[in-house]
């Protein structure tokens, strides 16, 4: 039977040996991770692709599908794309900013900037949940699985001490991880949110890997781990409120940072590669255009516009366009079109993208 939700930090010990022995792993691809990071030229090439994906995939938890090329079209074209999943994509990628543009300058994630980040999210300013009635169902069967804490004073007063909890290391000495793995539970446990929960708490993973200095930029995200073992998390969430077992969910949770850190730096070493492989190539085929604010443009903006390349590179539109129209016969990007307007697609790049994965 589920146990009542109670306040942090937990009073058991849980940095067991089997957990000890996950968190080294981890900690190492972590490192890897961010070292290889800042060798990137330019590091809103990494933020602005891997921001993206994150969304679209974080999304897809939700039952929230788009495509690709809808959600880069959104990127692009702002309100004049009708797709509202692209939309609502689209939304968690400026949360995510916004969330790390707050907590970057101090290192603090408060209730606040939550609660901010989610009505960004959301596009609305419902806040914290003050009606009762929420409940938490099983995706498949509809039944119900657990009921958050319901009176606004006990979900306030949950919210202070997860606050705490995640600012103040001195209220509960743990690694790093195993708090995140246990403020991502209480967060989802808590449910503050009328809607977009799920969302929320992962951006506050990746938020939280920041604030805590493995990170210096938020380039690791869980939601493509997440997906392919949608069943575990549930089942673990829940099965950690019903018998306060953490050593599972913890467990999970650090296997998932460094299979996700593993994927992504082998990404971020084969953009290395492809980036070196697309400077060659157009030194040979378009030496007259070539330049490393150009190259940087294709691999910042995976789909891209005049517009983009124009701002960017600090040229005309018509240089601009004729950038774009030779890269375009020379084979390095794919023209399409969205209504009355061009756009460009760093296909080789995307293709990169979609197949990395947490193995």
């Amino acid at each position: 039977m589920t146990q009542p939700l109670s306040n942090l930090p937990v009073p058991e010990v849980l940095e067991t040996p089997r957990v000890l022995r996950a968190l080294i792993n981890a900690h190492r691809h972590l490192a890897k991770l961010n070292g290889i990071t800042g060798t990137i030229p330019n590091p809103d090439i990494l933020i602005n692709t891997l921001s993206l994906q994150e969304a679209k995939d974080s999304s897809e938890i939700e039952n929230i599908f788009t495509t690709q090329d809808a959600l880069y079209q959104a990127e692009l074209f702002g309100e004049q794309s009708k797709n509202p999943a692209a939309k609502e994509v689209r939304r968690y990628t400026a949360a995510l900013q916004q969330g790390f543009g707050k907590s970057s300058e101090d290192q603090l994630i408060t209730i606040n900037r939550i609660i901010e980040f989610h009505a960004q999210l959301m596009d609305n300013d419902a806040g914290i949940r003050k009606l009762p009635g929420t409940v938490i169902k099983n995706h498949t069967t509809g039944e119900v699985v657990f009921t958050p804490p319901q009176e606004p004073d006990d979900i306030q007063q949950l919210l202070t001490d997860l606050e705490r909890f995640i600012n103040d290391d001195a209220v509960y000495e743990a690694d790093p991880l195993v708090k995140m793995a246990i403020a991502h539970h209480q967060f989802e446990s808590i449910h503050p949110f009328y809607d977009g929960n799920g969302r929320a708490g992962r951006i506050l993973n990746s938020l939280y890997l920041v604030a805590k200095g493995l990170l210096d930029a938020p380039v690791l995200y869980l939601s493509a781990y997440l997906i392919d073992t949608k069943s575990d998390y549930y089942r673990l969430l829940q099965s950690t409120r019903d018998h306060h077992d953490w050593e599972p969910w913890l467990l999970y949770m650090i296997e998932g940072v460094a299979r996700t850190a593993k994927a992504t730096t082998q990404l971020i070493i084969d953009m290395g590669h492809l980036r070196g492989d697309f400077e060659q190539r157009m030194r040979n085929a378009v030496p007259k255009i070539f330049s490393h604010e150009l190259l940087i443009n294709l691999f910042k903006h995976p789909y891209t516009k005049i517009e983009a390349v124009q701002t960017d590179l600090g040229v005309s539109r018509l240089t601009a366009s004729k950038y774009l129209t030779k890269l375009v016969d020379a084979g390095f990007l794919h023209k399409r079109r969205f209504g009355k307007y061009n756009y460009y697609i760093n296909a080789e790049l995307i293709r990169l993208i979609e197949i990395s994965r947490p193995l």
